[in-house]
């Protein structure tokens, strides 16, 4: 079955403020297995070093930083140990592992790669388009959630993530068709502000198109670390570099990026490990799509035979060993129709499944 003809998926719908949505990911969820993963998360970055000295001291920095510029972060992250029954700043610790990774200059933990496009225009639409490749144990706790508040400024949002995790926790969309997708990058040099999990949230809660997004992201600083892919219902996609001290931009109607800075401004702060083998292959997959990208006509359907390639200098859909990154995850956002598909599995061989922001 083609994604384009696959049936609706069952998307956990969140109704209410920051906090009670946060709360409400527990209902019916598996509650050992989520406090079990950031767990051992925590445990695992703690060995090797992550949480030496000036740690904490970067902690508290952004803590204070959410409580000013980043409140309704701070009460979903509230609402998730709340419900999940784990402690606030163990929750809060977690979403900055890489950051703090970076910092001590420890060795990663966990190969957390992606590979992420976004194309103006095709037979359906403009298209943002992410392989979730993710070590770990994440594969079990990922989920497709509707999110509904009167903190969402432009209506219900969808976000492909992890339960215990916030709400773009690594994509959405919002009703007015503005999809953002991310991907991590181990950077050289992290600052107080905006963590990039807080920061997609914010993105789609308060605007409507590309334009608008970048307004926002050039406005406020960034703790550094990671890249955006954004497109609208208008047909603006744009791909984003966030630095620490500055962000590029790259503006085209076909733009790409997997696990790398490539702008000559932030492309030296990329972080480089050898032993990372989501490091070692992000390279391969740029190239695979700089290849694959241009000139093509991209439909969803395309789009998903894409994304489920082996073949070439990276393979975009990753099957790691117990341990290592796999691609747990496949989505394409359709901006103009509002509707995600998402394979919760390997893209080569999982069931794509149709998520549609309408109630």
């Amino acid at each position: 079955m083609t994604a384009r003809k696959a049936g609706p998926g069952d998307v956990l719908n969140l109704a209410g403020d920051p906090f009670t949505r946060g709360a409400s990911q527990a209902i019916g969820a598996p509650v050992e297995e989520v406090r079990a993963t950031l767990a051992q998360r925590l445990s695992i970055a703690n060995e090797a070093g992550a949480f030496g000295a000036g740690a904490q001291d970067y902690l508290d920095d952004q803590r204070r930083f959410a409580e000013r510029h980043c409140p309704n972060a701070l009460a979903e992250v509230a609402g998730i140990a709340e419900g999940f029954g784990i402690p606030e700043h163990e929750v809060f610790a977690h979403l900055y592992i890489g950051t703090l990774t970076d910092l001590a200059h420890a060795a990663a933990t966990e190969e957390d790669g992606c590979s992420a496009w976004a194309t103006a225009d095709g037979p359906d639409g403009p298209l943002v388009v992410k392989n979730r490749d993710f070590s770990g144990r994440h594969a079990g706790i990922q989920r497709v959630f509707r999110h509904e508040g009167p903190d969402l400024d432009h209506g219900p949002m969808l976000c492909l993530g992890s339960l215990g995790a916030p709400s773009a926790y690594s994509s959405g969309m919002n009703a007015a068709g503005l999809a953002v997708v991310d991907t991590q990058v181990g950077v050289r040099h992290h600052a107080t502000g905006w963590l990039r999990y807080f920061l997609m949230t914010e993105l789609l809660s308060k605007t409507a198109t590309v334009a608008d997004a970048l307004t926002l992201i050039r406005e406020v600083p960034h703790a550094g670390g990671g890249t955006l892919v954004l497109g609208d219902r208008s047909g603006a996609v744009a791909a984003v570099e966030l630095g620490a001290s500055a962000v590029a931009i790259e503006l085209a109607p076909l733009v790409c990026r997997t696990n790398h800075f490539t702008t000559t401004a932030l492309a030296p702060d990329t972080r480089r490990d050898t032993e990372d083998r989501i490091d070692a292959n992000s390279a391969g997959r740029r190239t695979v799509l700089d290849a694959a990208l241009p000139g093509a006509v991209w439909s969803i359907d395309a789009a998903t035979r894409l994304m489920a390639r082996h073949e070439g200098a990276g393979p975009l859909c990753q099957h790691g060993a117990e341990g290592q990154s796999r691609t747990i995850a496949s989505v394409v956002y359709c901006c103009r129709d509002a509707h995600l598909y998402a394979c919760l599995s390997n893209p080569c061989s999982g069931t794509w499944l149709r998520f549609a922001l309408g109630a």
